[in-house]
């Protein structure tokens, strides 16, 4: 046999949903993010800077996110109506 490359299985990173708290991987989730200059944003990338929170691609996540204000404590900022407004329309609620 010739010396083939031996391939690892590279493994996926995982993050927890804020609402339902299950652990998925992190391509799957929607990150939110409030950047260093305060402003809340969806974070297409998943790369930038600032306080992240994932939830899940689900609208009952969401609903359950903003009814027990999980996204406001896990940003540490109030969200504006505007945003939610946003969020919503992105979940199709």
């Amino acid at each position: 046999m010739q010396n083939q490359p031996i391939q690892k299985n590279k493994k996926k990173p995982q993050r927890t949903c804020i609402a339902c708290r299950r652990m998925l991987d992190k391509q799957d989730l929607c990150r939110v993010v409030r950047t260093p200059g305060g402003e809340i944003v969806i974070d297409t990338t998943g790369k930038m800077a600032g306080r992240g929170a994932y939830l899940c691609n689900d609208a009952d996540c969401l609903k359950k996110a903003l009814k027990s204000r999980a996204l406001e404590r896990v940003l540490k900022q109030q969200i504006s109506e505007e945003f939610k407004e946003e969020l919503i329309k992105k979940y199709g609620i």
